[in-house]
């Protein structure tokens, strides 16, 4: 499996492409926001010649779900997501306005539910969903055993945690996600989050300041 990482508007924020030797592929967290990212992404689908499958997301703040519209307006896909965030999406345009962004384009509502257990399949890979509550109530993680890698939005980060000051999110619901959800995998399992740099949960379960 490749994993392509691109940073994508005003918040850096970190969207996943995923794909395979048989050429599906999956988008995590699609945050394209300004014009020459939406062609950054179509011309990076049509060079490697992918087949865009399911546009998933971890959560549903703002930075996160920018370019769910131009996935279903490009491809026809209707973003996945948990429904407990779903209340996210009324707020985007008024989030949009504080942050002083101009983000007026209608938001895509969300076309199919995500629990924990369900299994995101693509090609020859699949990903099993995590529930991680807390930094907001629908949050998710994504874990593929096989390929020893896990997506933690922004669950848990390189050396910090998600920011719980959001609505309904909580700290003790994040700490407790974490610790139950995260820190129980491997040791060496490579952690892509929501922003920054890659990490791997042994490194946060030694170096982490809020665990």
């Amino acid at each position: 499996m490749t994993i392509k990482t691109f940073v994508f508007s005003p918040f850096q924020e970190n969207t996943y492409l995923l794909y395979d030797e048989t050429g599906e592929a999956i988008m995590v967290d699609a945050g394209m926001f300004y014009d020459r990212e939406k062609t950054q992404l179509t011309e990076f689908l049509k060079s490697n010649k992918l087949t865009l499958k399911r546009v998933i997301n971890t959560h549903l703040h703002l930075d996160h779900q920018f370019g769910n519209k131009f996935l279903f307006d490009t491809y026809g896909l209707q973003p996945e997501a948990c429904a407990e965030d779903e209340f996210l999406l009324e707020n985007a345009h008024q989030s949009a306005r504080m942050f002083g962004l101009p983000y007026t384009e209608a938001v895509q509502p969300i076309g199919k539910y995500i629990v924990e257990g369900d299994e995101i399949r693509f090609g020859n890979s699949s990903f099993s969903c995590l529930a991680v509550p807390g930094h907001s109530p629908g949050s998710l993680a994504f874990y593929n055993q096989q390929e020893g890698i896990v997506l933690t939005g922004d669950a848990l980060f390189n050396g910090s945690i998600g920011r719980t000051d959001l609505a309904r999110g909580d700290y003790a619901t994040l700490i407790k996600s974490i610790q139950e959800k995260l820190l129980t995998l491997p040791d060496n399992t490579v952690v892509y989050s929501g922003h920054g740099p890659a990490t791997t949960i042994g490194n946060e379960k030694e170096n982490n300041p809020y665990l």
